[in-house]
């Protein structure tokens, strides 16, 4: 599927243009402001990120389309209140990828995509920025936050060289939570625990938020499965046996390998 630039371009214009239309004619959009907008983005950003996981490409398109209108929203608040534009945005991007990317437009060569991300570090603490982990933003969620920052600090060698060295800390943070007594220990030791599973991640070259996506997907649905069979049986799950719902979950599991 092959779409011109005139094409884009054109279609990136009629949103410009219904956007002016909306934020002069629309009691909603005209009465919207950054901070209003900014928990609907949030909702759309986790709607994309849903249909990413799906694979559902359907969902993705339609996703973009949302999270795209609300950059130009934002772009159109800027420029009423003198602040920027879409076009001012959409340059000072530019800009920026082309000074991150010497390796192709200039004369930096580079050996692999690590090279690339290591290059990408330093030229952003050459822009001003005082700390490696400064570009990690503070309200991502913990299990994000944690894979950002563990790579970005990778990006300067501050990590194992093996990932047999990895495993050693999972089973070290492991055996301290076992041994943690009091509450606010236990709580420390989970989080270490969590944090070197996460970094377990980056060497097995899985993304730990979508494994965890799936692994919550897969227990809805096999606990729908128990709920479903359940209520056939007219059984109350209040009921059942921890036995009888693992009957039930394993035949959950069973279905799932015959689809």
């Amino acid at each position: 599927m092959q779409t011109s630039k005139e094409a884009k371009l054109e279609a990136f214009s009629r949103l410009l243009d219904i956007m002016d239309d909306l934020r002069s004619q629309c009691p909603w959009d005209k009465k919207q402001t950054i901070h209003s907008l900014r928990n609907l983005t949030i909702e759309e950003t986790y709607e994309l990120a849903d249909a990413i996981t799906g694979n559902d490409w359907k969902g993705i398109k339609e996703e973009l389309g949302d999270i795209l209108l609300h950059m130009i929203f934002y772009s159109k608040i800027g420029e009423e209140q003198e602040q920027f534009s879409i076009a001012d945005v959409l340059h000072a991007q530019c800009e920026k990828l082309i000074h991150r990317h010497p390796h192709i437009y200039g004369d930096v060569k580079v050996q692999d995509e690590d090279e690339v991300k290591r290059n990408w570090e330093q030229l952003k603490l050459k822009e001003g920025k005082r700390s490696v982990l400064q570009g990690v933003p503070n309200g991502l969620p913990a299990l994000i936050k944690a894979y950002r920052i563990q790579d970005k600090a990778g990006q300067v060698n501050f990590e194992w060289d093996h990932i047999d060295q990895v495993w050693v800390k999972v089973r070290e943070e492991m055996q301290e939570l076992q041994e943690a007594k009091d509450p606010d220990h236990v709580e420390q030791e989970f989080g270490d625990l969590m944090f070197a599973l996460i970094n377990l991640s980056r060497y097995l070259k899985i993304d730990p938020e979508n494994a965890l996506e799936r692994t919550n997907k897969k227990f809805i649905s096999r606990f729908s499965y128990i709920e479903e069979q359940a209520a056939g049986m007219q059984k109350n799950l209040r009921d059942m046996s921890l036995a009888e719902m693992d009957a039930l979950w394993d035949k959950a599991k069973a279905k799932e390998r015959e689809a």
